[in-house]
Parts: structure tokens; C-alpha cells; sequence
């Protein structure tokens, strides 16, 4: 990491006493961090450290659209310590659909935020956010900011921005995409010091500001490998447009970026609205069968539960080998689970309980498929357990550190 340049002057620093503390300036490597040390009129800029050397690292502010540095500063024996923590490639993630973030920051905050605080993800995937983006009513939105232009929906984004500009979450900066209405929507929340390169949000990287429909991609680009966060649309019932045929369109655009993409590795998360296989579902009679209003699709390739139905599920198929794609869990959980195995559940309440399937991923590319250290549901049981309000349950991802060298070295 490249460290500050401090260059002096004698003609405009005469002071023999500040050349000498400027002379005595030197910087302390620990491990990723980088520790500068100053002497002289800086001093009075820094936190305190303890005498036995341990500090405490000051917090950086939430970010929503532009990153600051994670830094602490302290004083240690007369002399004043910043510590910047060097820039990596994220090794922890979390991809959740939260069925409205919203009402997870009023309902479900705390244990959320402890489980954040336990895990300490590099970045957080989020889907279904359902706020709506900003625009006048009528005119052209704006994906990447939320709507704020009444009371309502300036009482609602600041109760967001607060949780997000608390502990843990103000060490991190957020990326929306966002629907017209409450509907759909994704975020990004990467750590500070886990900042991508780039950051779009459609599958034409060629148009850096265009947003998917509905705000359902966004993409970031790290040193390493690609991250996607997806909301994936559910097939529905019936060949119509905002149904099968949306659905179809959707799986060959997504085909075509994976395909694309190969130049470097990719991480998939996000609600995919698939089961891939009989073990990802709870019921496989259940859904395979499962009709609405009694209404029959004509091929019967199309009929069952919207997610497994034959014709998705083949498709699905199709990116994971042409994608030369990975399922990371399934790559470390050969067998059926029937408390841990899902990470959706019906309504407790009806005769969806206890029917459950999985239904968000983490794909990788098989380059770095060595690298997958755990990949686990986090939320178990037909009462929704570790669910967080939502009807989903978040998955998480972890990696090893010798990803980045594998990916650049294949």
C-alpha cells in the first residue's frame, strides 16, 4: 500500500525543532496495517493509546455514496499513530433478501445487527430492499438514491441511513439500485477497506450508469474476481410476459454476461428464485405439482411451484456448466438437510408450512472453487429461525486468503 509522501522545505520551515520531529517520522509495519508515526504539532490530531501498546481503532462514518479511508489514530509514548488498514479483496459475504429492509431495520435490528457484528462480513448482499428510488412523480428516476421528496419518504430513508450509519455498519459503503415503487430493489454494502474498483448495475458494463428493471443487478469489480448481487424474478404461473416469458429473457441475459465475463473469476449471490435440484427442496412432490387456481401450463415442462419447474431448473443447468460455475454449497453439502438445507419457508401459518426450499446462492467460478472455506444457511426450522423477519434466511460465504493469488495467477 502506498504510504503519504511528507516532503520539507527549509526556506518555509525554518524551525529547527519541526525539522527534526519531521526528520524523526517514520512508519511501522503490522501485519496489513500500516502505522505512521509522527512527532511535533500533529500530536494534538490523535486518540490515545494504551501503555501496554493495544488501541482501539477509530471508526470511520457510514458512507452511502462516497468511501472514506478506515483509519485510527492514536498517541503511544509521546508520539502521535495513525493506522490505515491496507486494501484487500473481500473473503466474507452475506447475501440475504430481506423481504423489505425497511421493516428489518424497524423489527428485526438488533439480533440482525449482532449476527453482522459475529459473522463480520467484507460485504453484504441484499435483495428486495423495496424503497422506492428518488424522481418526481411521473418524471425520470434515480436508482441510486432513495426517495425522499415527502414526509413519509423522508422519515423512512432517514430511519435506514440511521441503521446504516451505526456500529457495525458505518465501517462499510452502500450501493442501491432501486425500483420505482416498493417493489424489487437491491444494495451492496462493501467494508471500507474492501472498496471495488468499479461498480455497475445492468449486465451491459458498457453503460456505466444504466440500472436493471426493477433495480435487480448490481455488479462490483475487485482486483481478484467480479461480485453480483442479484433478485432474480420469480417465473410465475403462466406463459405471459411478466411470467414465464420475462423469466426465460432473463436467464439467457444472464447466460450471456456469465459468458462474457470469463476474463476473471465471478462470485453469484442473491435470491436466484431456482431450486436446482430435488435435495434443494423440502417436498419435491409438493412443488413439482403444485398448481395455482387450479391452472395447468400446456407444457408440462412449465408446471409445478414458479422456481421448480422443469424448464428452469434445465436452464439453470445450462449457466452452471457453460459458465464453468460452481454451487458452493452444494460443493460442501452433498446430502439433503431438512433443518439447515433452505434458505426459504413457507408461511408457518397454511399449507406452505413446513414446505421449504433453496433458493439463494453463492455460484463461484471453478477457478477458485478450492478456495471455499464454508458456505452455510443460516437460518433453520419450520418457525424461521435465524430468518430475521424476512422470509428468507441469509447465506454466508467465506473464503480463503489465497484466493486473490489464484485468481490472478489463472
Amino acid at each position: 500500500m502506498p504510504y503519504p509522501c511528507f516532503k520539507t522545505k527549509t526556506k518555509q520551515n525554518p524551525d529547527p525543532e519541526h525539522q527534526n520531529s519531521l526528520a524523526k517520522s517514520r512508519v511501522i509495519r503490522k501485519g496489513r496495517s500500516s502505522v505512521f508515526v509522527y512527532k511535533g504539532k500533529m500530536k494534538r490530531f490523535f486518540q490515545t493509546v494504551e501503555k501496554d501498546g493495544s488501541f482501539k481503532k477509530k471508526p470511520t462514518l457510514s458512507a452511502s455514496s462516497s468511501p472514506s479511508k478506515p483509519e485510527g489514530k492514536e498517541e503511544q509514548n509521546g508520539e502521535s499513530v495513525e493506522v490505515a488498514e491496507e486494501k484487500r479483496d473481500p473473503l466474507k459475504f452475506i447475501s440475504w433478501n430481506a423481504n423489505s429492509f425497511l421493516l428489518r431495520v424497524k423489527n428485526n435490528w438488533p439480533e440482525f445487527t449482532k449476527f453482522i457484528e459475529t459473522f463480520d462480513p467484507d460485504v453484504i448482499a441484499i435483495q428486495e430492499v423495496r424503497m422506492p428510488a428518488a424522481g418526481s412523480k411521473g418524471g425520470p428516476k434515480i436508482p441510486g438514491e432513495m426517495k425522499d421528496d415527502t414526509n413519509s419518504s423522508r422519515e423512512e430513508k432517514q430511519t435506514l441511513m440511521r441503521a446504516l450509519s451505526s456500529p457495525p455498519f458505518r465501517n462499510y459503503q452502500v450501493w442501491w439500485s432501486l425500483a420505482d415503487s416498493k417493489y424489487a430493489g437491491t444494495a451492496l454494502i462493501v467494508k471500507q477497506c474492501c472498496q471495488p474498483k468499479k461498480v455497475t448495475f445492468s449486465f451491459d458494463q458498457t453503460v456505466s450508469k444504466k440500472h436493471e428493471p426493477d433495480g435487480r443487478v448490481i455488479l462490483a469489480e475487485f482486483e481478484s474476481f467480479r461480485v453480483l448481487n442479484t433478485y432474480s424474478p420469480n417465473n410465475g404461473w403462466k406463459d405471459e410476459e411478466n411470467s414465464f416469458q420475462r423469466r426465460r429473457k432473463w436467464d439467457k441475459r444472464v447466460l450471456e454476461f456469465v459468458l462474457r465475463s470469463s476474463d476473471k473469476p465471478l462470485i453469484w449471490c442473491g435470491d436466484l428464485n431456482v431450486s436446482h435440484e430435488e435435495l434443494d427442496v423440502s417436498h419435491p412432490d409438493f412443488f413439482s405439482t403444485a398448481k395455482l387456481n387450479g391452472y395447468v401450463p400446456p407444457n408440462k415442462e412449465d408446471c409445478g411451484q414458479p422456481g421448480f419447474t422443469l424448464n428452469e431448473r434445465n436452464r439453470f443447468s445450462t449457466i452452471l456448466s457453460e459458465g464453468k460455475l460452481v454451487d458452493a454449497y452444494r460443493s460442501l453439502h452433498e446430502e439433503k438437510d431438512m433443518d439447515r438445507g433452505f434458505s426459504w419457508s413457507g408461511n408457518p401459518i397454511g399449507r406452505y408450512r413446513g414446505k421449504r426450499m433453496r433458493i439463494d446462492y453463492f455460484l463461484v467460478s471453478e477457478k477458485i472453487k478450492d478456495n471455499i472455506l464454508s458456505c452455510e444457511m443460516q437460518g433453520h426450522g419450520i418457525e424461521l429461525e435465524g430468518f430475521f423477519g424476512s422470509d428468507h434466511c441469509p447465506v454466508t460465504l467465506e473464503l480463503s486468503q489465497k484466493t486473490s493469488t489464484a485468481s490472478i495467477e489463472s
